[in-house]
């Protein structure tokens, strides 16, 4: 047994008094010796061949103390964590007290724990369900985009570019007289008014006419992501070389029958508006649910650790990689992109982030007072679930997720429906 003492020493802070015998230790220190000893010369010995003891005579006693301790700390630090039944929000501090091959090794391993949560009357809460009439004009919104797939682009020479067109330029930026890297392109299409590029330079562009070359001057954000460029002063060479605006069709039965399932715009409209009309229904069914939420988040008391909302940020951030990369977009060119750095993505994920660590933590407690169970089955049935919906086998699924986790997912999505069977809908 390697922990010696569980201290609370504040709010969801503990730490773990861990000691590893000196035999154990020991037994690391040679297998330290053995891993590192092809690597070690000495005069009059072979490389590789030189005894122990004289390492550690030559090098100093603690030539492989790290090396041991990095063999020990995982079985050894995550042995203590399970022996103290603590449960964590990341991964402990763990720093090395005393170490001496007479009496073995001394961790303190700082660690931060899951808040205890209160969650008051989660049942019974009042809310009020609107559903939003369907307009003509959102009708006509849904027509105009039939419309727009069936565009025609037709090259404009008869006046200057206008907000809306898609200009295709060449161009060049420079700082100071510089041209800077990343500052240049050549036949790039540009909708103006798209928000594409940095504040200014779309505006500039307008009122331009083809085949005119002039200058426009923008200053980048403060937050830019390349620190050359950030609040500086640029002045871009524009060629416009074309100017091209989208025609709009008019919507009629040919039109239908080309590009929808129905023969007439009628029955097409009637569609439309069933579609919008259930996913009205839907749209207020979701804003109930998030009333829902809002609510038990209000009736919850919990002292959180800020790192459970650090962490829920990284994680977003990291899904937002793993939506971008099936589409060759890095998190860095999507930063370049939307003139953001790392800060400013991780500052508007925050107020988000900090309500679904609340939400979660507040399910997982009805789940528990609720005495909520998830059978065999219901866990079985959902790693199947999950393996047609990736199209993996279950065991592959298995291999990537834990069980304990699925569990305590589908527990707390029947304290979900506790909270839903249970609710006024005004």
């Amino acid at each position: 047994m390697s922990l010696k003492a569980t201290n609370n020493v504040g709010t969801n802070s503990y730490e773990l008094e861990i000691e590893i015998p000196a035999k154990d230790f020991e037994e690391a220190l040679e297998k330290a010796y053995l891993k590192a000893r092809k690597n070690i010369s000495l005069p009059g010995f072979r490389k590789g061949k030189a005894p122990r003891k004289l390492i550690e005579k030559n090098y100093g006693e603690e030539v492989f103390y790290e090396d041991a301790v990095n063999l020990l700390y995982a079985p050894v630090v995550n042995g203590a964590i399970d022996e103290s039944g603590l449960d964590l929000v990341c991964q402990p501090e763990v720093e090395v007290t005393e170490i001496s091959k007479e009496n073995g090794v001394k961790l303190k391993a700082t660690c931060t724990t899951k808040p205890e949560v209160e969650v008051k009357d989660y049942k019974g809460i009042e809310v009020e369900k609107v559903v939003n009439d369907v307009t003509d004009e959102d009708i006509q919104k849904k027509l105009d985009e039939l419309r727009e797939k069936n565009v025609r682009i037709v090259t404009v020479d008869d006046r200057a570019a206008e907000n809306g067109d898609t200009v295709k330029i060449d161009f060049e930026g420079f700082k100071d007289g510089v041209a800077f890297d990343g500052g240049k392109a050549e036949d790039f299409d540009l909708e103006l008014g798209s928000g594409q590029f940095i504040p200014g330079f779309e505006d500039q562009i307008v009122g331009h006419s083809t085949g005119e070359q002039f200058d426009i001057n923008v200053t980048f954000p403060e937050e830019y992501q390349v620190k050359d460029l950030a609040g500086a002063a640029a002045i871009f060479k524009i060629n416009l070389k074309s100017i091209s605006k989208k025609e709009l069709p008019e919507l009629d039965d040919d039109m239908v029958k080309d590009s929808t399932d129905f023969d007439t715009v009628d029955e097409y409209k009637a569609d439309v508006k069933a579609k919008l009309e259930e996913s009205a229904q839907k749209a207020a069914d979701t804003k109930v649910e998030g009333d829902l939420f809002d609510k038990v988040i209000e009736n919850m008391t919990a002292e959180i650790p800020p790192v459970m909302f650090d962490n829920r940020v990284n994680e977003m951030v990291a899904e937002l990689e793993q939506r971008m990369a099936p589409q060759g977009i890095s998190l860095d060119m999507y930063m370049q992109f939307t003139g953001q750095n790392l800060d400013t993505i991780k500052k508007g994920y925050a107020e988000q982030a900090e309500k679904q660590v609340k939400l979660r933590l507040a399910l997982e407690k009805v789940a528990e007072v609720e005495n909520v169970q998830v059978t065999d089955e219901e866990l079985e049935d959902e790693f199947k679930k999950l393996a047609d919906t990736y199209k993996m086998e279950v065991e592959q699924v298995k291999s990537l997720i834990r069980a304990e986790d699925l569990r305590k997912d589908l527990s707390v999505g029947k304290a979900v429906d506790i909270i839903k069977e249970s609710a006024v809908i005004k």
